[in-house]
């Protein structure tokens, strides 16, 4: 244990000393950061293997782990290589094994010394690294444990030298007093003021100068003097007099390099407006459709038809499905009703929806959903082959089973009706196999 005290006491001091006599490249930082000490994980390892503690989910939960606070020092030794000093606290348990811990929690004080290894220099903006140091940890003021630890984290870069860091570092214990730990942990940490060094400012020397000729007045010092400059306040050139190149329109390009020197424009147009191919009134630069004549809610495309029957969606009632200009571009509910129920059956005696009805199901969804004013009645029927009462209840089931499915796919259930009718209204003659087939049925009757 006096080696490893030693050894720690040792590192900081050399640390500082080469810092003080190198280049610095991360400034001294000094930041706080949180962090939860599992020692759950590290047994389950040590036990089994990390990956099985990863494929069965072995780790530590967190309302295992002690929450602890800490205090982070930091100084750059090379562009990749940084010393972190850390002191952090946390009221926990300890004992040989997580078994073992005492059931009362103490405070506890963790020192540690390491060197971060960075991938990339301080100027990136995410930045991973690894980290390895000793520690030394005090538990109810009694017990000082060292380890060896080792871990991986990465750095953010918030601006200014500022930076957030996120790392794991496993304490691997040199004593055998208490058990190995995982410290998951994050903080922020910012540099130390800088002394600012007085600037010497030395007084000019003052050498005596030949006297200097009177010149002609020229207040824009443009070269052309007062009296032939029409813009004597403002520099200019001798084209125009001593005036600046004019812009007539105002849009910040000068005439000579203006192509449309009466109307304000853009530079990349050479003075000239936005074009509009189409002559919409939207400028090719807002519209999605430059050659195609649109409007401005539409990015200056035409109205869509998403649906492809022939409506456009401002006129469409049901803009996503297929309709009929008599229905405002909605489906006849009835007549489409009419036409998936005949694909809607059952084996025979069973009320379980066959895997081919699902597709027909669906279908039946997005015409309800195209007109959310309808409701659907779903009806069931039997042929009058058993015991009636059995039909009606299997009736009863098939029509049960195709409103649960409507309910589960969104359908509100106060749109929905199921009923069965067993036997009792026949559409054929229950004398014939032909018959009885038909008889066996579901009816999806719309109602408003």
């Amino acid at each position: 244990m006096r080696k490893a005290i030693l050894t720690l006491t040792s590192i900081c001091i050399m640390v500082v000393t080469y810092s003080q006599s190198k280049q610095t490249f991360r400034d001294p930082s000094i930041g706080f950061g949180f962090f939860l000490k599992d020692f759950f994980t590290p047994v389950n390892i040590k036990n089994n293997s990390f990956g099985r503690v990863l494929s069965k989910s072995q780790y530590g939960k967190v309302s295992d782990m002690s929450f602890g606070v800490n205090v982070n020092y930091y100084e750059g030794i090379t562009s990749h290589l940084d010393f972190k000093a850390l002191l952090g606290g946390t009221f926990t348990k300890y004992g040989k094994t997580p078994n073992s811990l005492s059931k009362q929690e103490d405070f506890a004080l963790d020192l540690k010394a390491h060197l971060n290894l960075k991938l990339f220099t301080d100027k990136a903006v995410i930045n991973p690294y690894l980290t390895a140091g000793l520690g030394l940890a005090e538990f109810n003021a009694n017990y000082l444990f060292g380890s060896i630890n080792y871990g991986a984290g990465f750095e953010v870069n918030v601006g200014n030298g500022s930076f957030i860091h996120i790392q794991a570092v496993y304490d691997n214990i040199l004593t055998h007093k208490n058990v190995d730990n995982i410290n998951y942990s994050i903080g922020y940490a910012a540099p130390l003021p800088k002394k600012i060094k007085p600037v010497k400012v030395e007084e000019p020397v003052l050498t005596p100068q030949a006297p200097v000729a009177v010149l002609e007045k020229d207040t824009d010092g443009d070269g052309i003097t007062d009296s032939k400059d029409k813009c004597p306040s403002v520099a200019g050139i001798a084209k125009y007099n001593g005036c600046p190149i004019p812009d007539t329109d105002a849009d910040g390009i000068n005439d000579e390099l203006d192509s449309c020197p009466k109307v304000p424009g853009l530079a990349r147009f050479n003075g000239c407006p936005v074009p509009d191919k189409d002559r919409d009134g939207i400028n090719d630069e807002q519209d999605s459709c430059p050659n195609v004549v649109g409007f401005a809610r539409y990015h200056g495309c035409p109205i869509p038809d998403t649906d492809g029957d022939g409506i456009n969606d401002d006129l469409d009632k049901c803009p996503t499905v297929k309709g009929t200009k008599e229905n405002g571009g909605c489906p006849e509910v009835q007549k489409a009703m009419n036409e998936l129920a005949k694909s809607v059956y059952f084996s025979l005696g069973s009320s379980k929806i066959n895997s081919k009805v699902f597709k027909t199901l669906d279908e039946v969804i997005a015409v309800l959903n195209a007109n959310p004013t309808s409701n659907l009645s779903i009806e069931g029927h039997t042929d009058n082959t058993g015991d009636e009462s059995v039909n009606k209840d299997l009736s009863q089931e098939r029509a049960d089973v195709i409103a649960s499915y409507l309910k589960k796919k969104g359908i509100d259930a106060k749109r929905l009706t199921a009923k069965g009718y067993g036997s009792e209204k026949p559409v054929a003659n229950n004398k014939s196999r032909e018959g009885k087939s038909k008889n066996r049925r579901v009816e999806l009757k719309a109602t408003y």
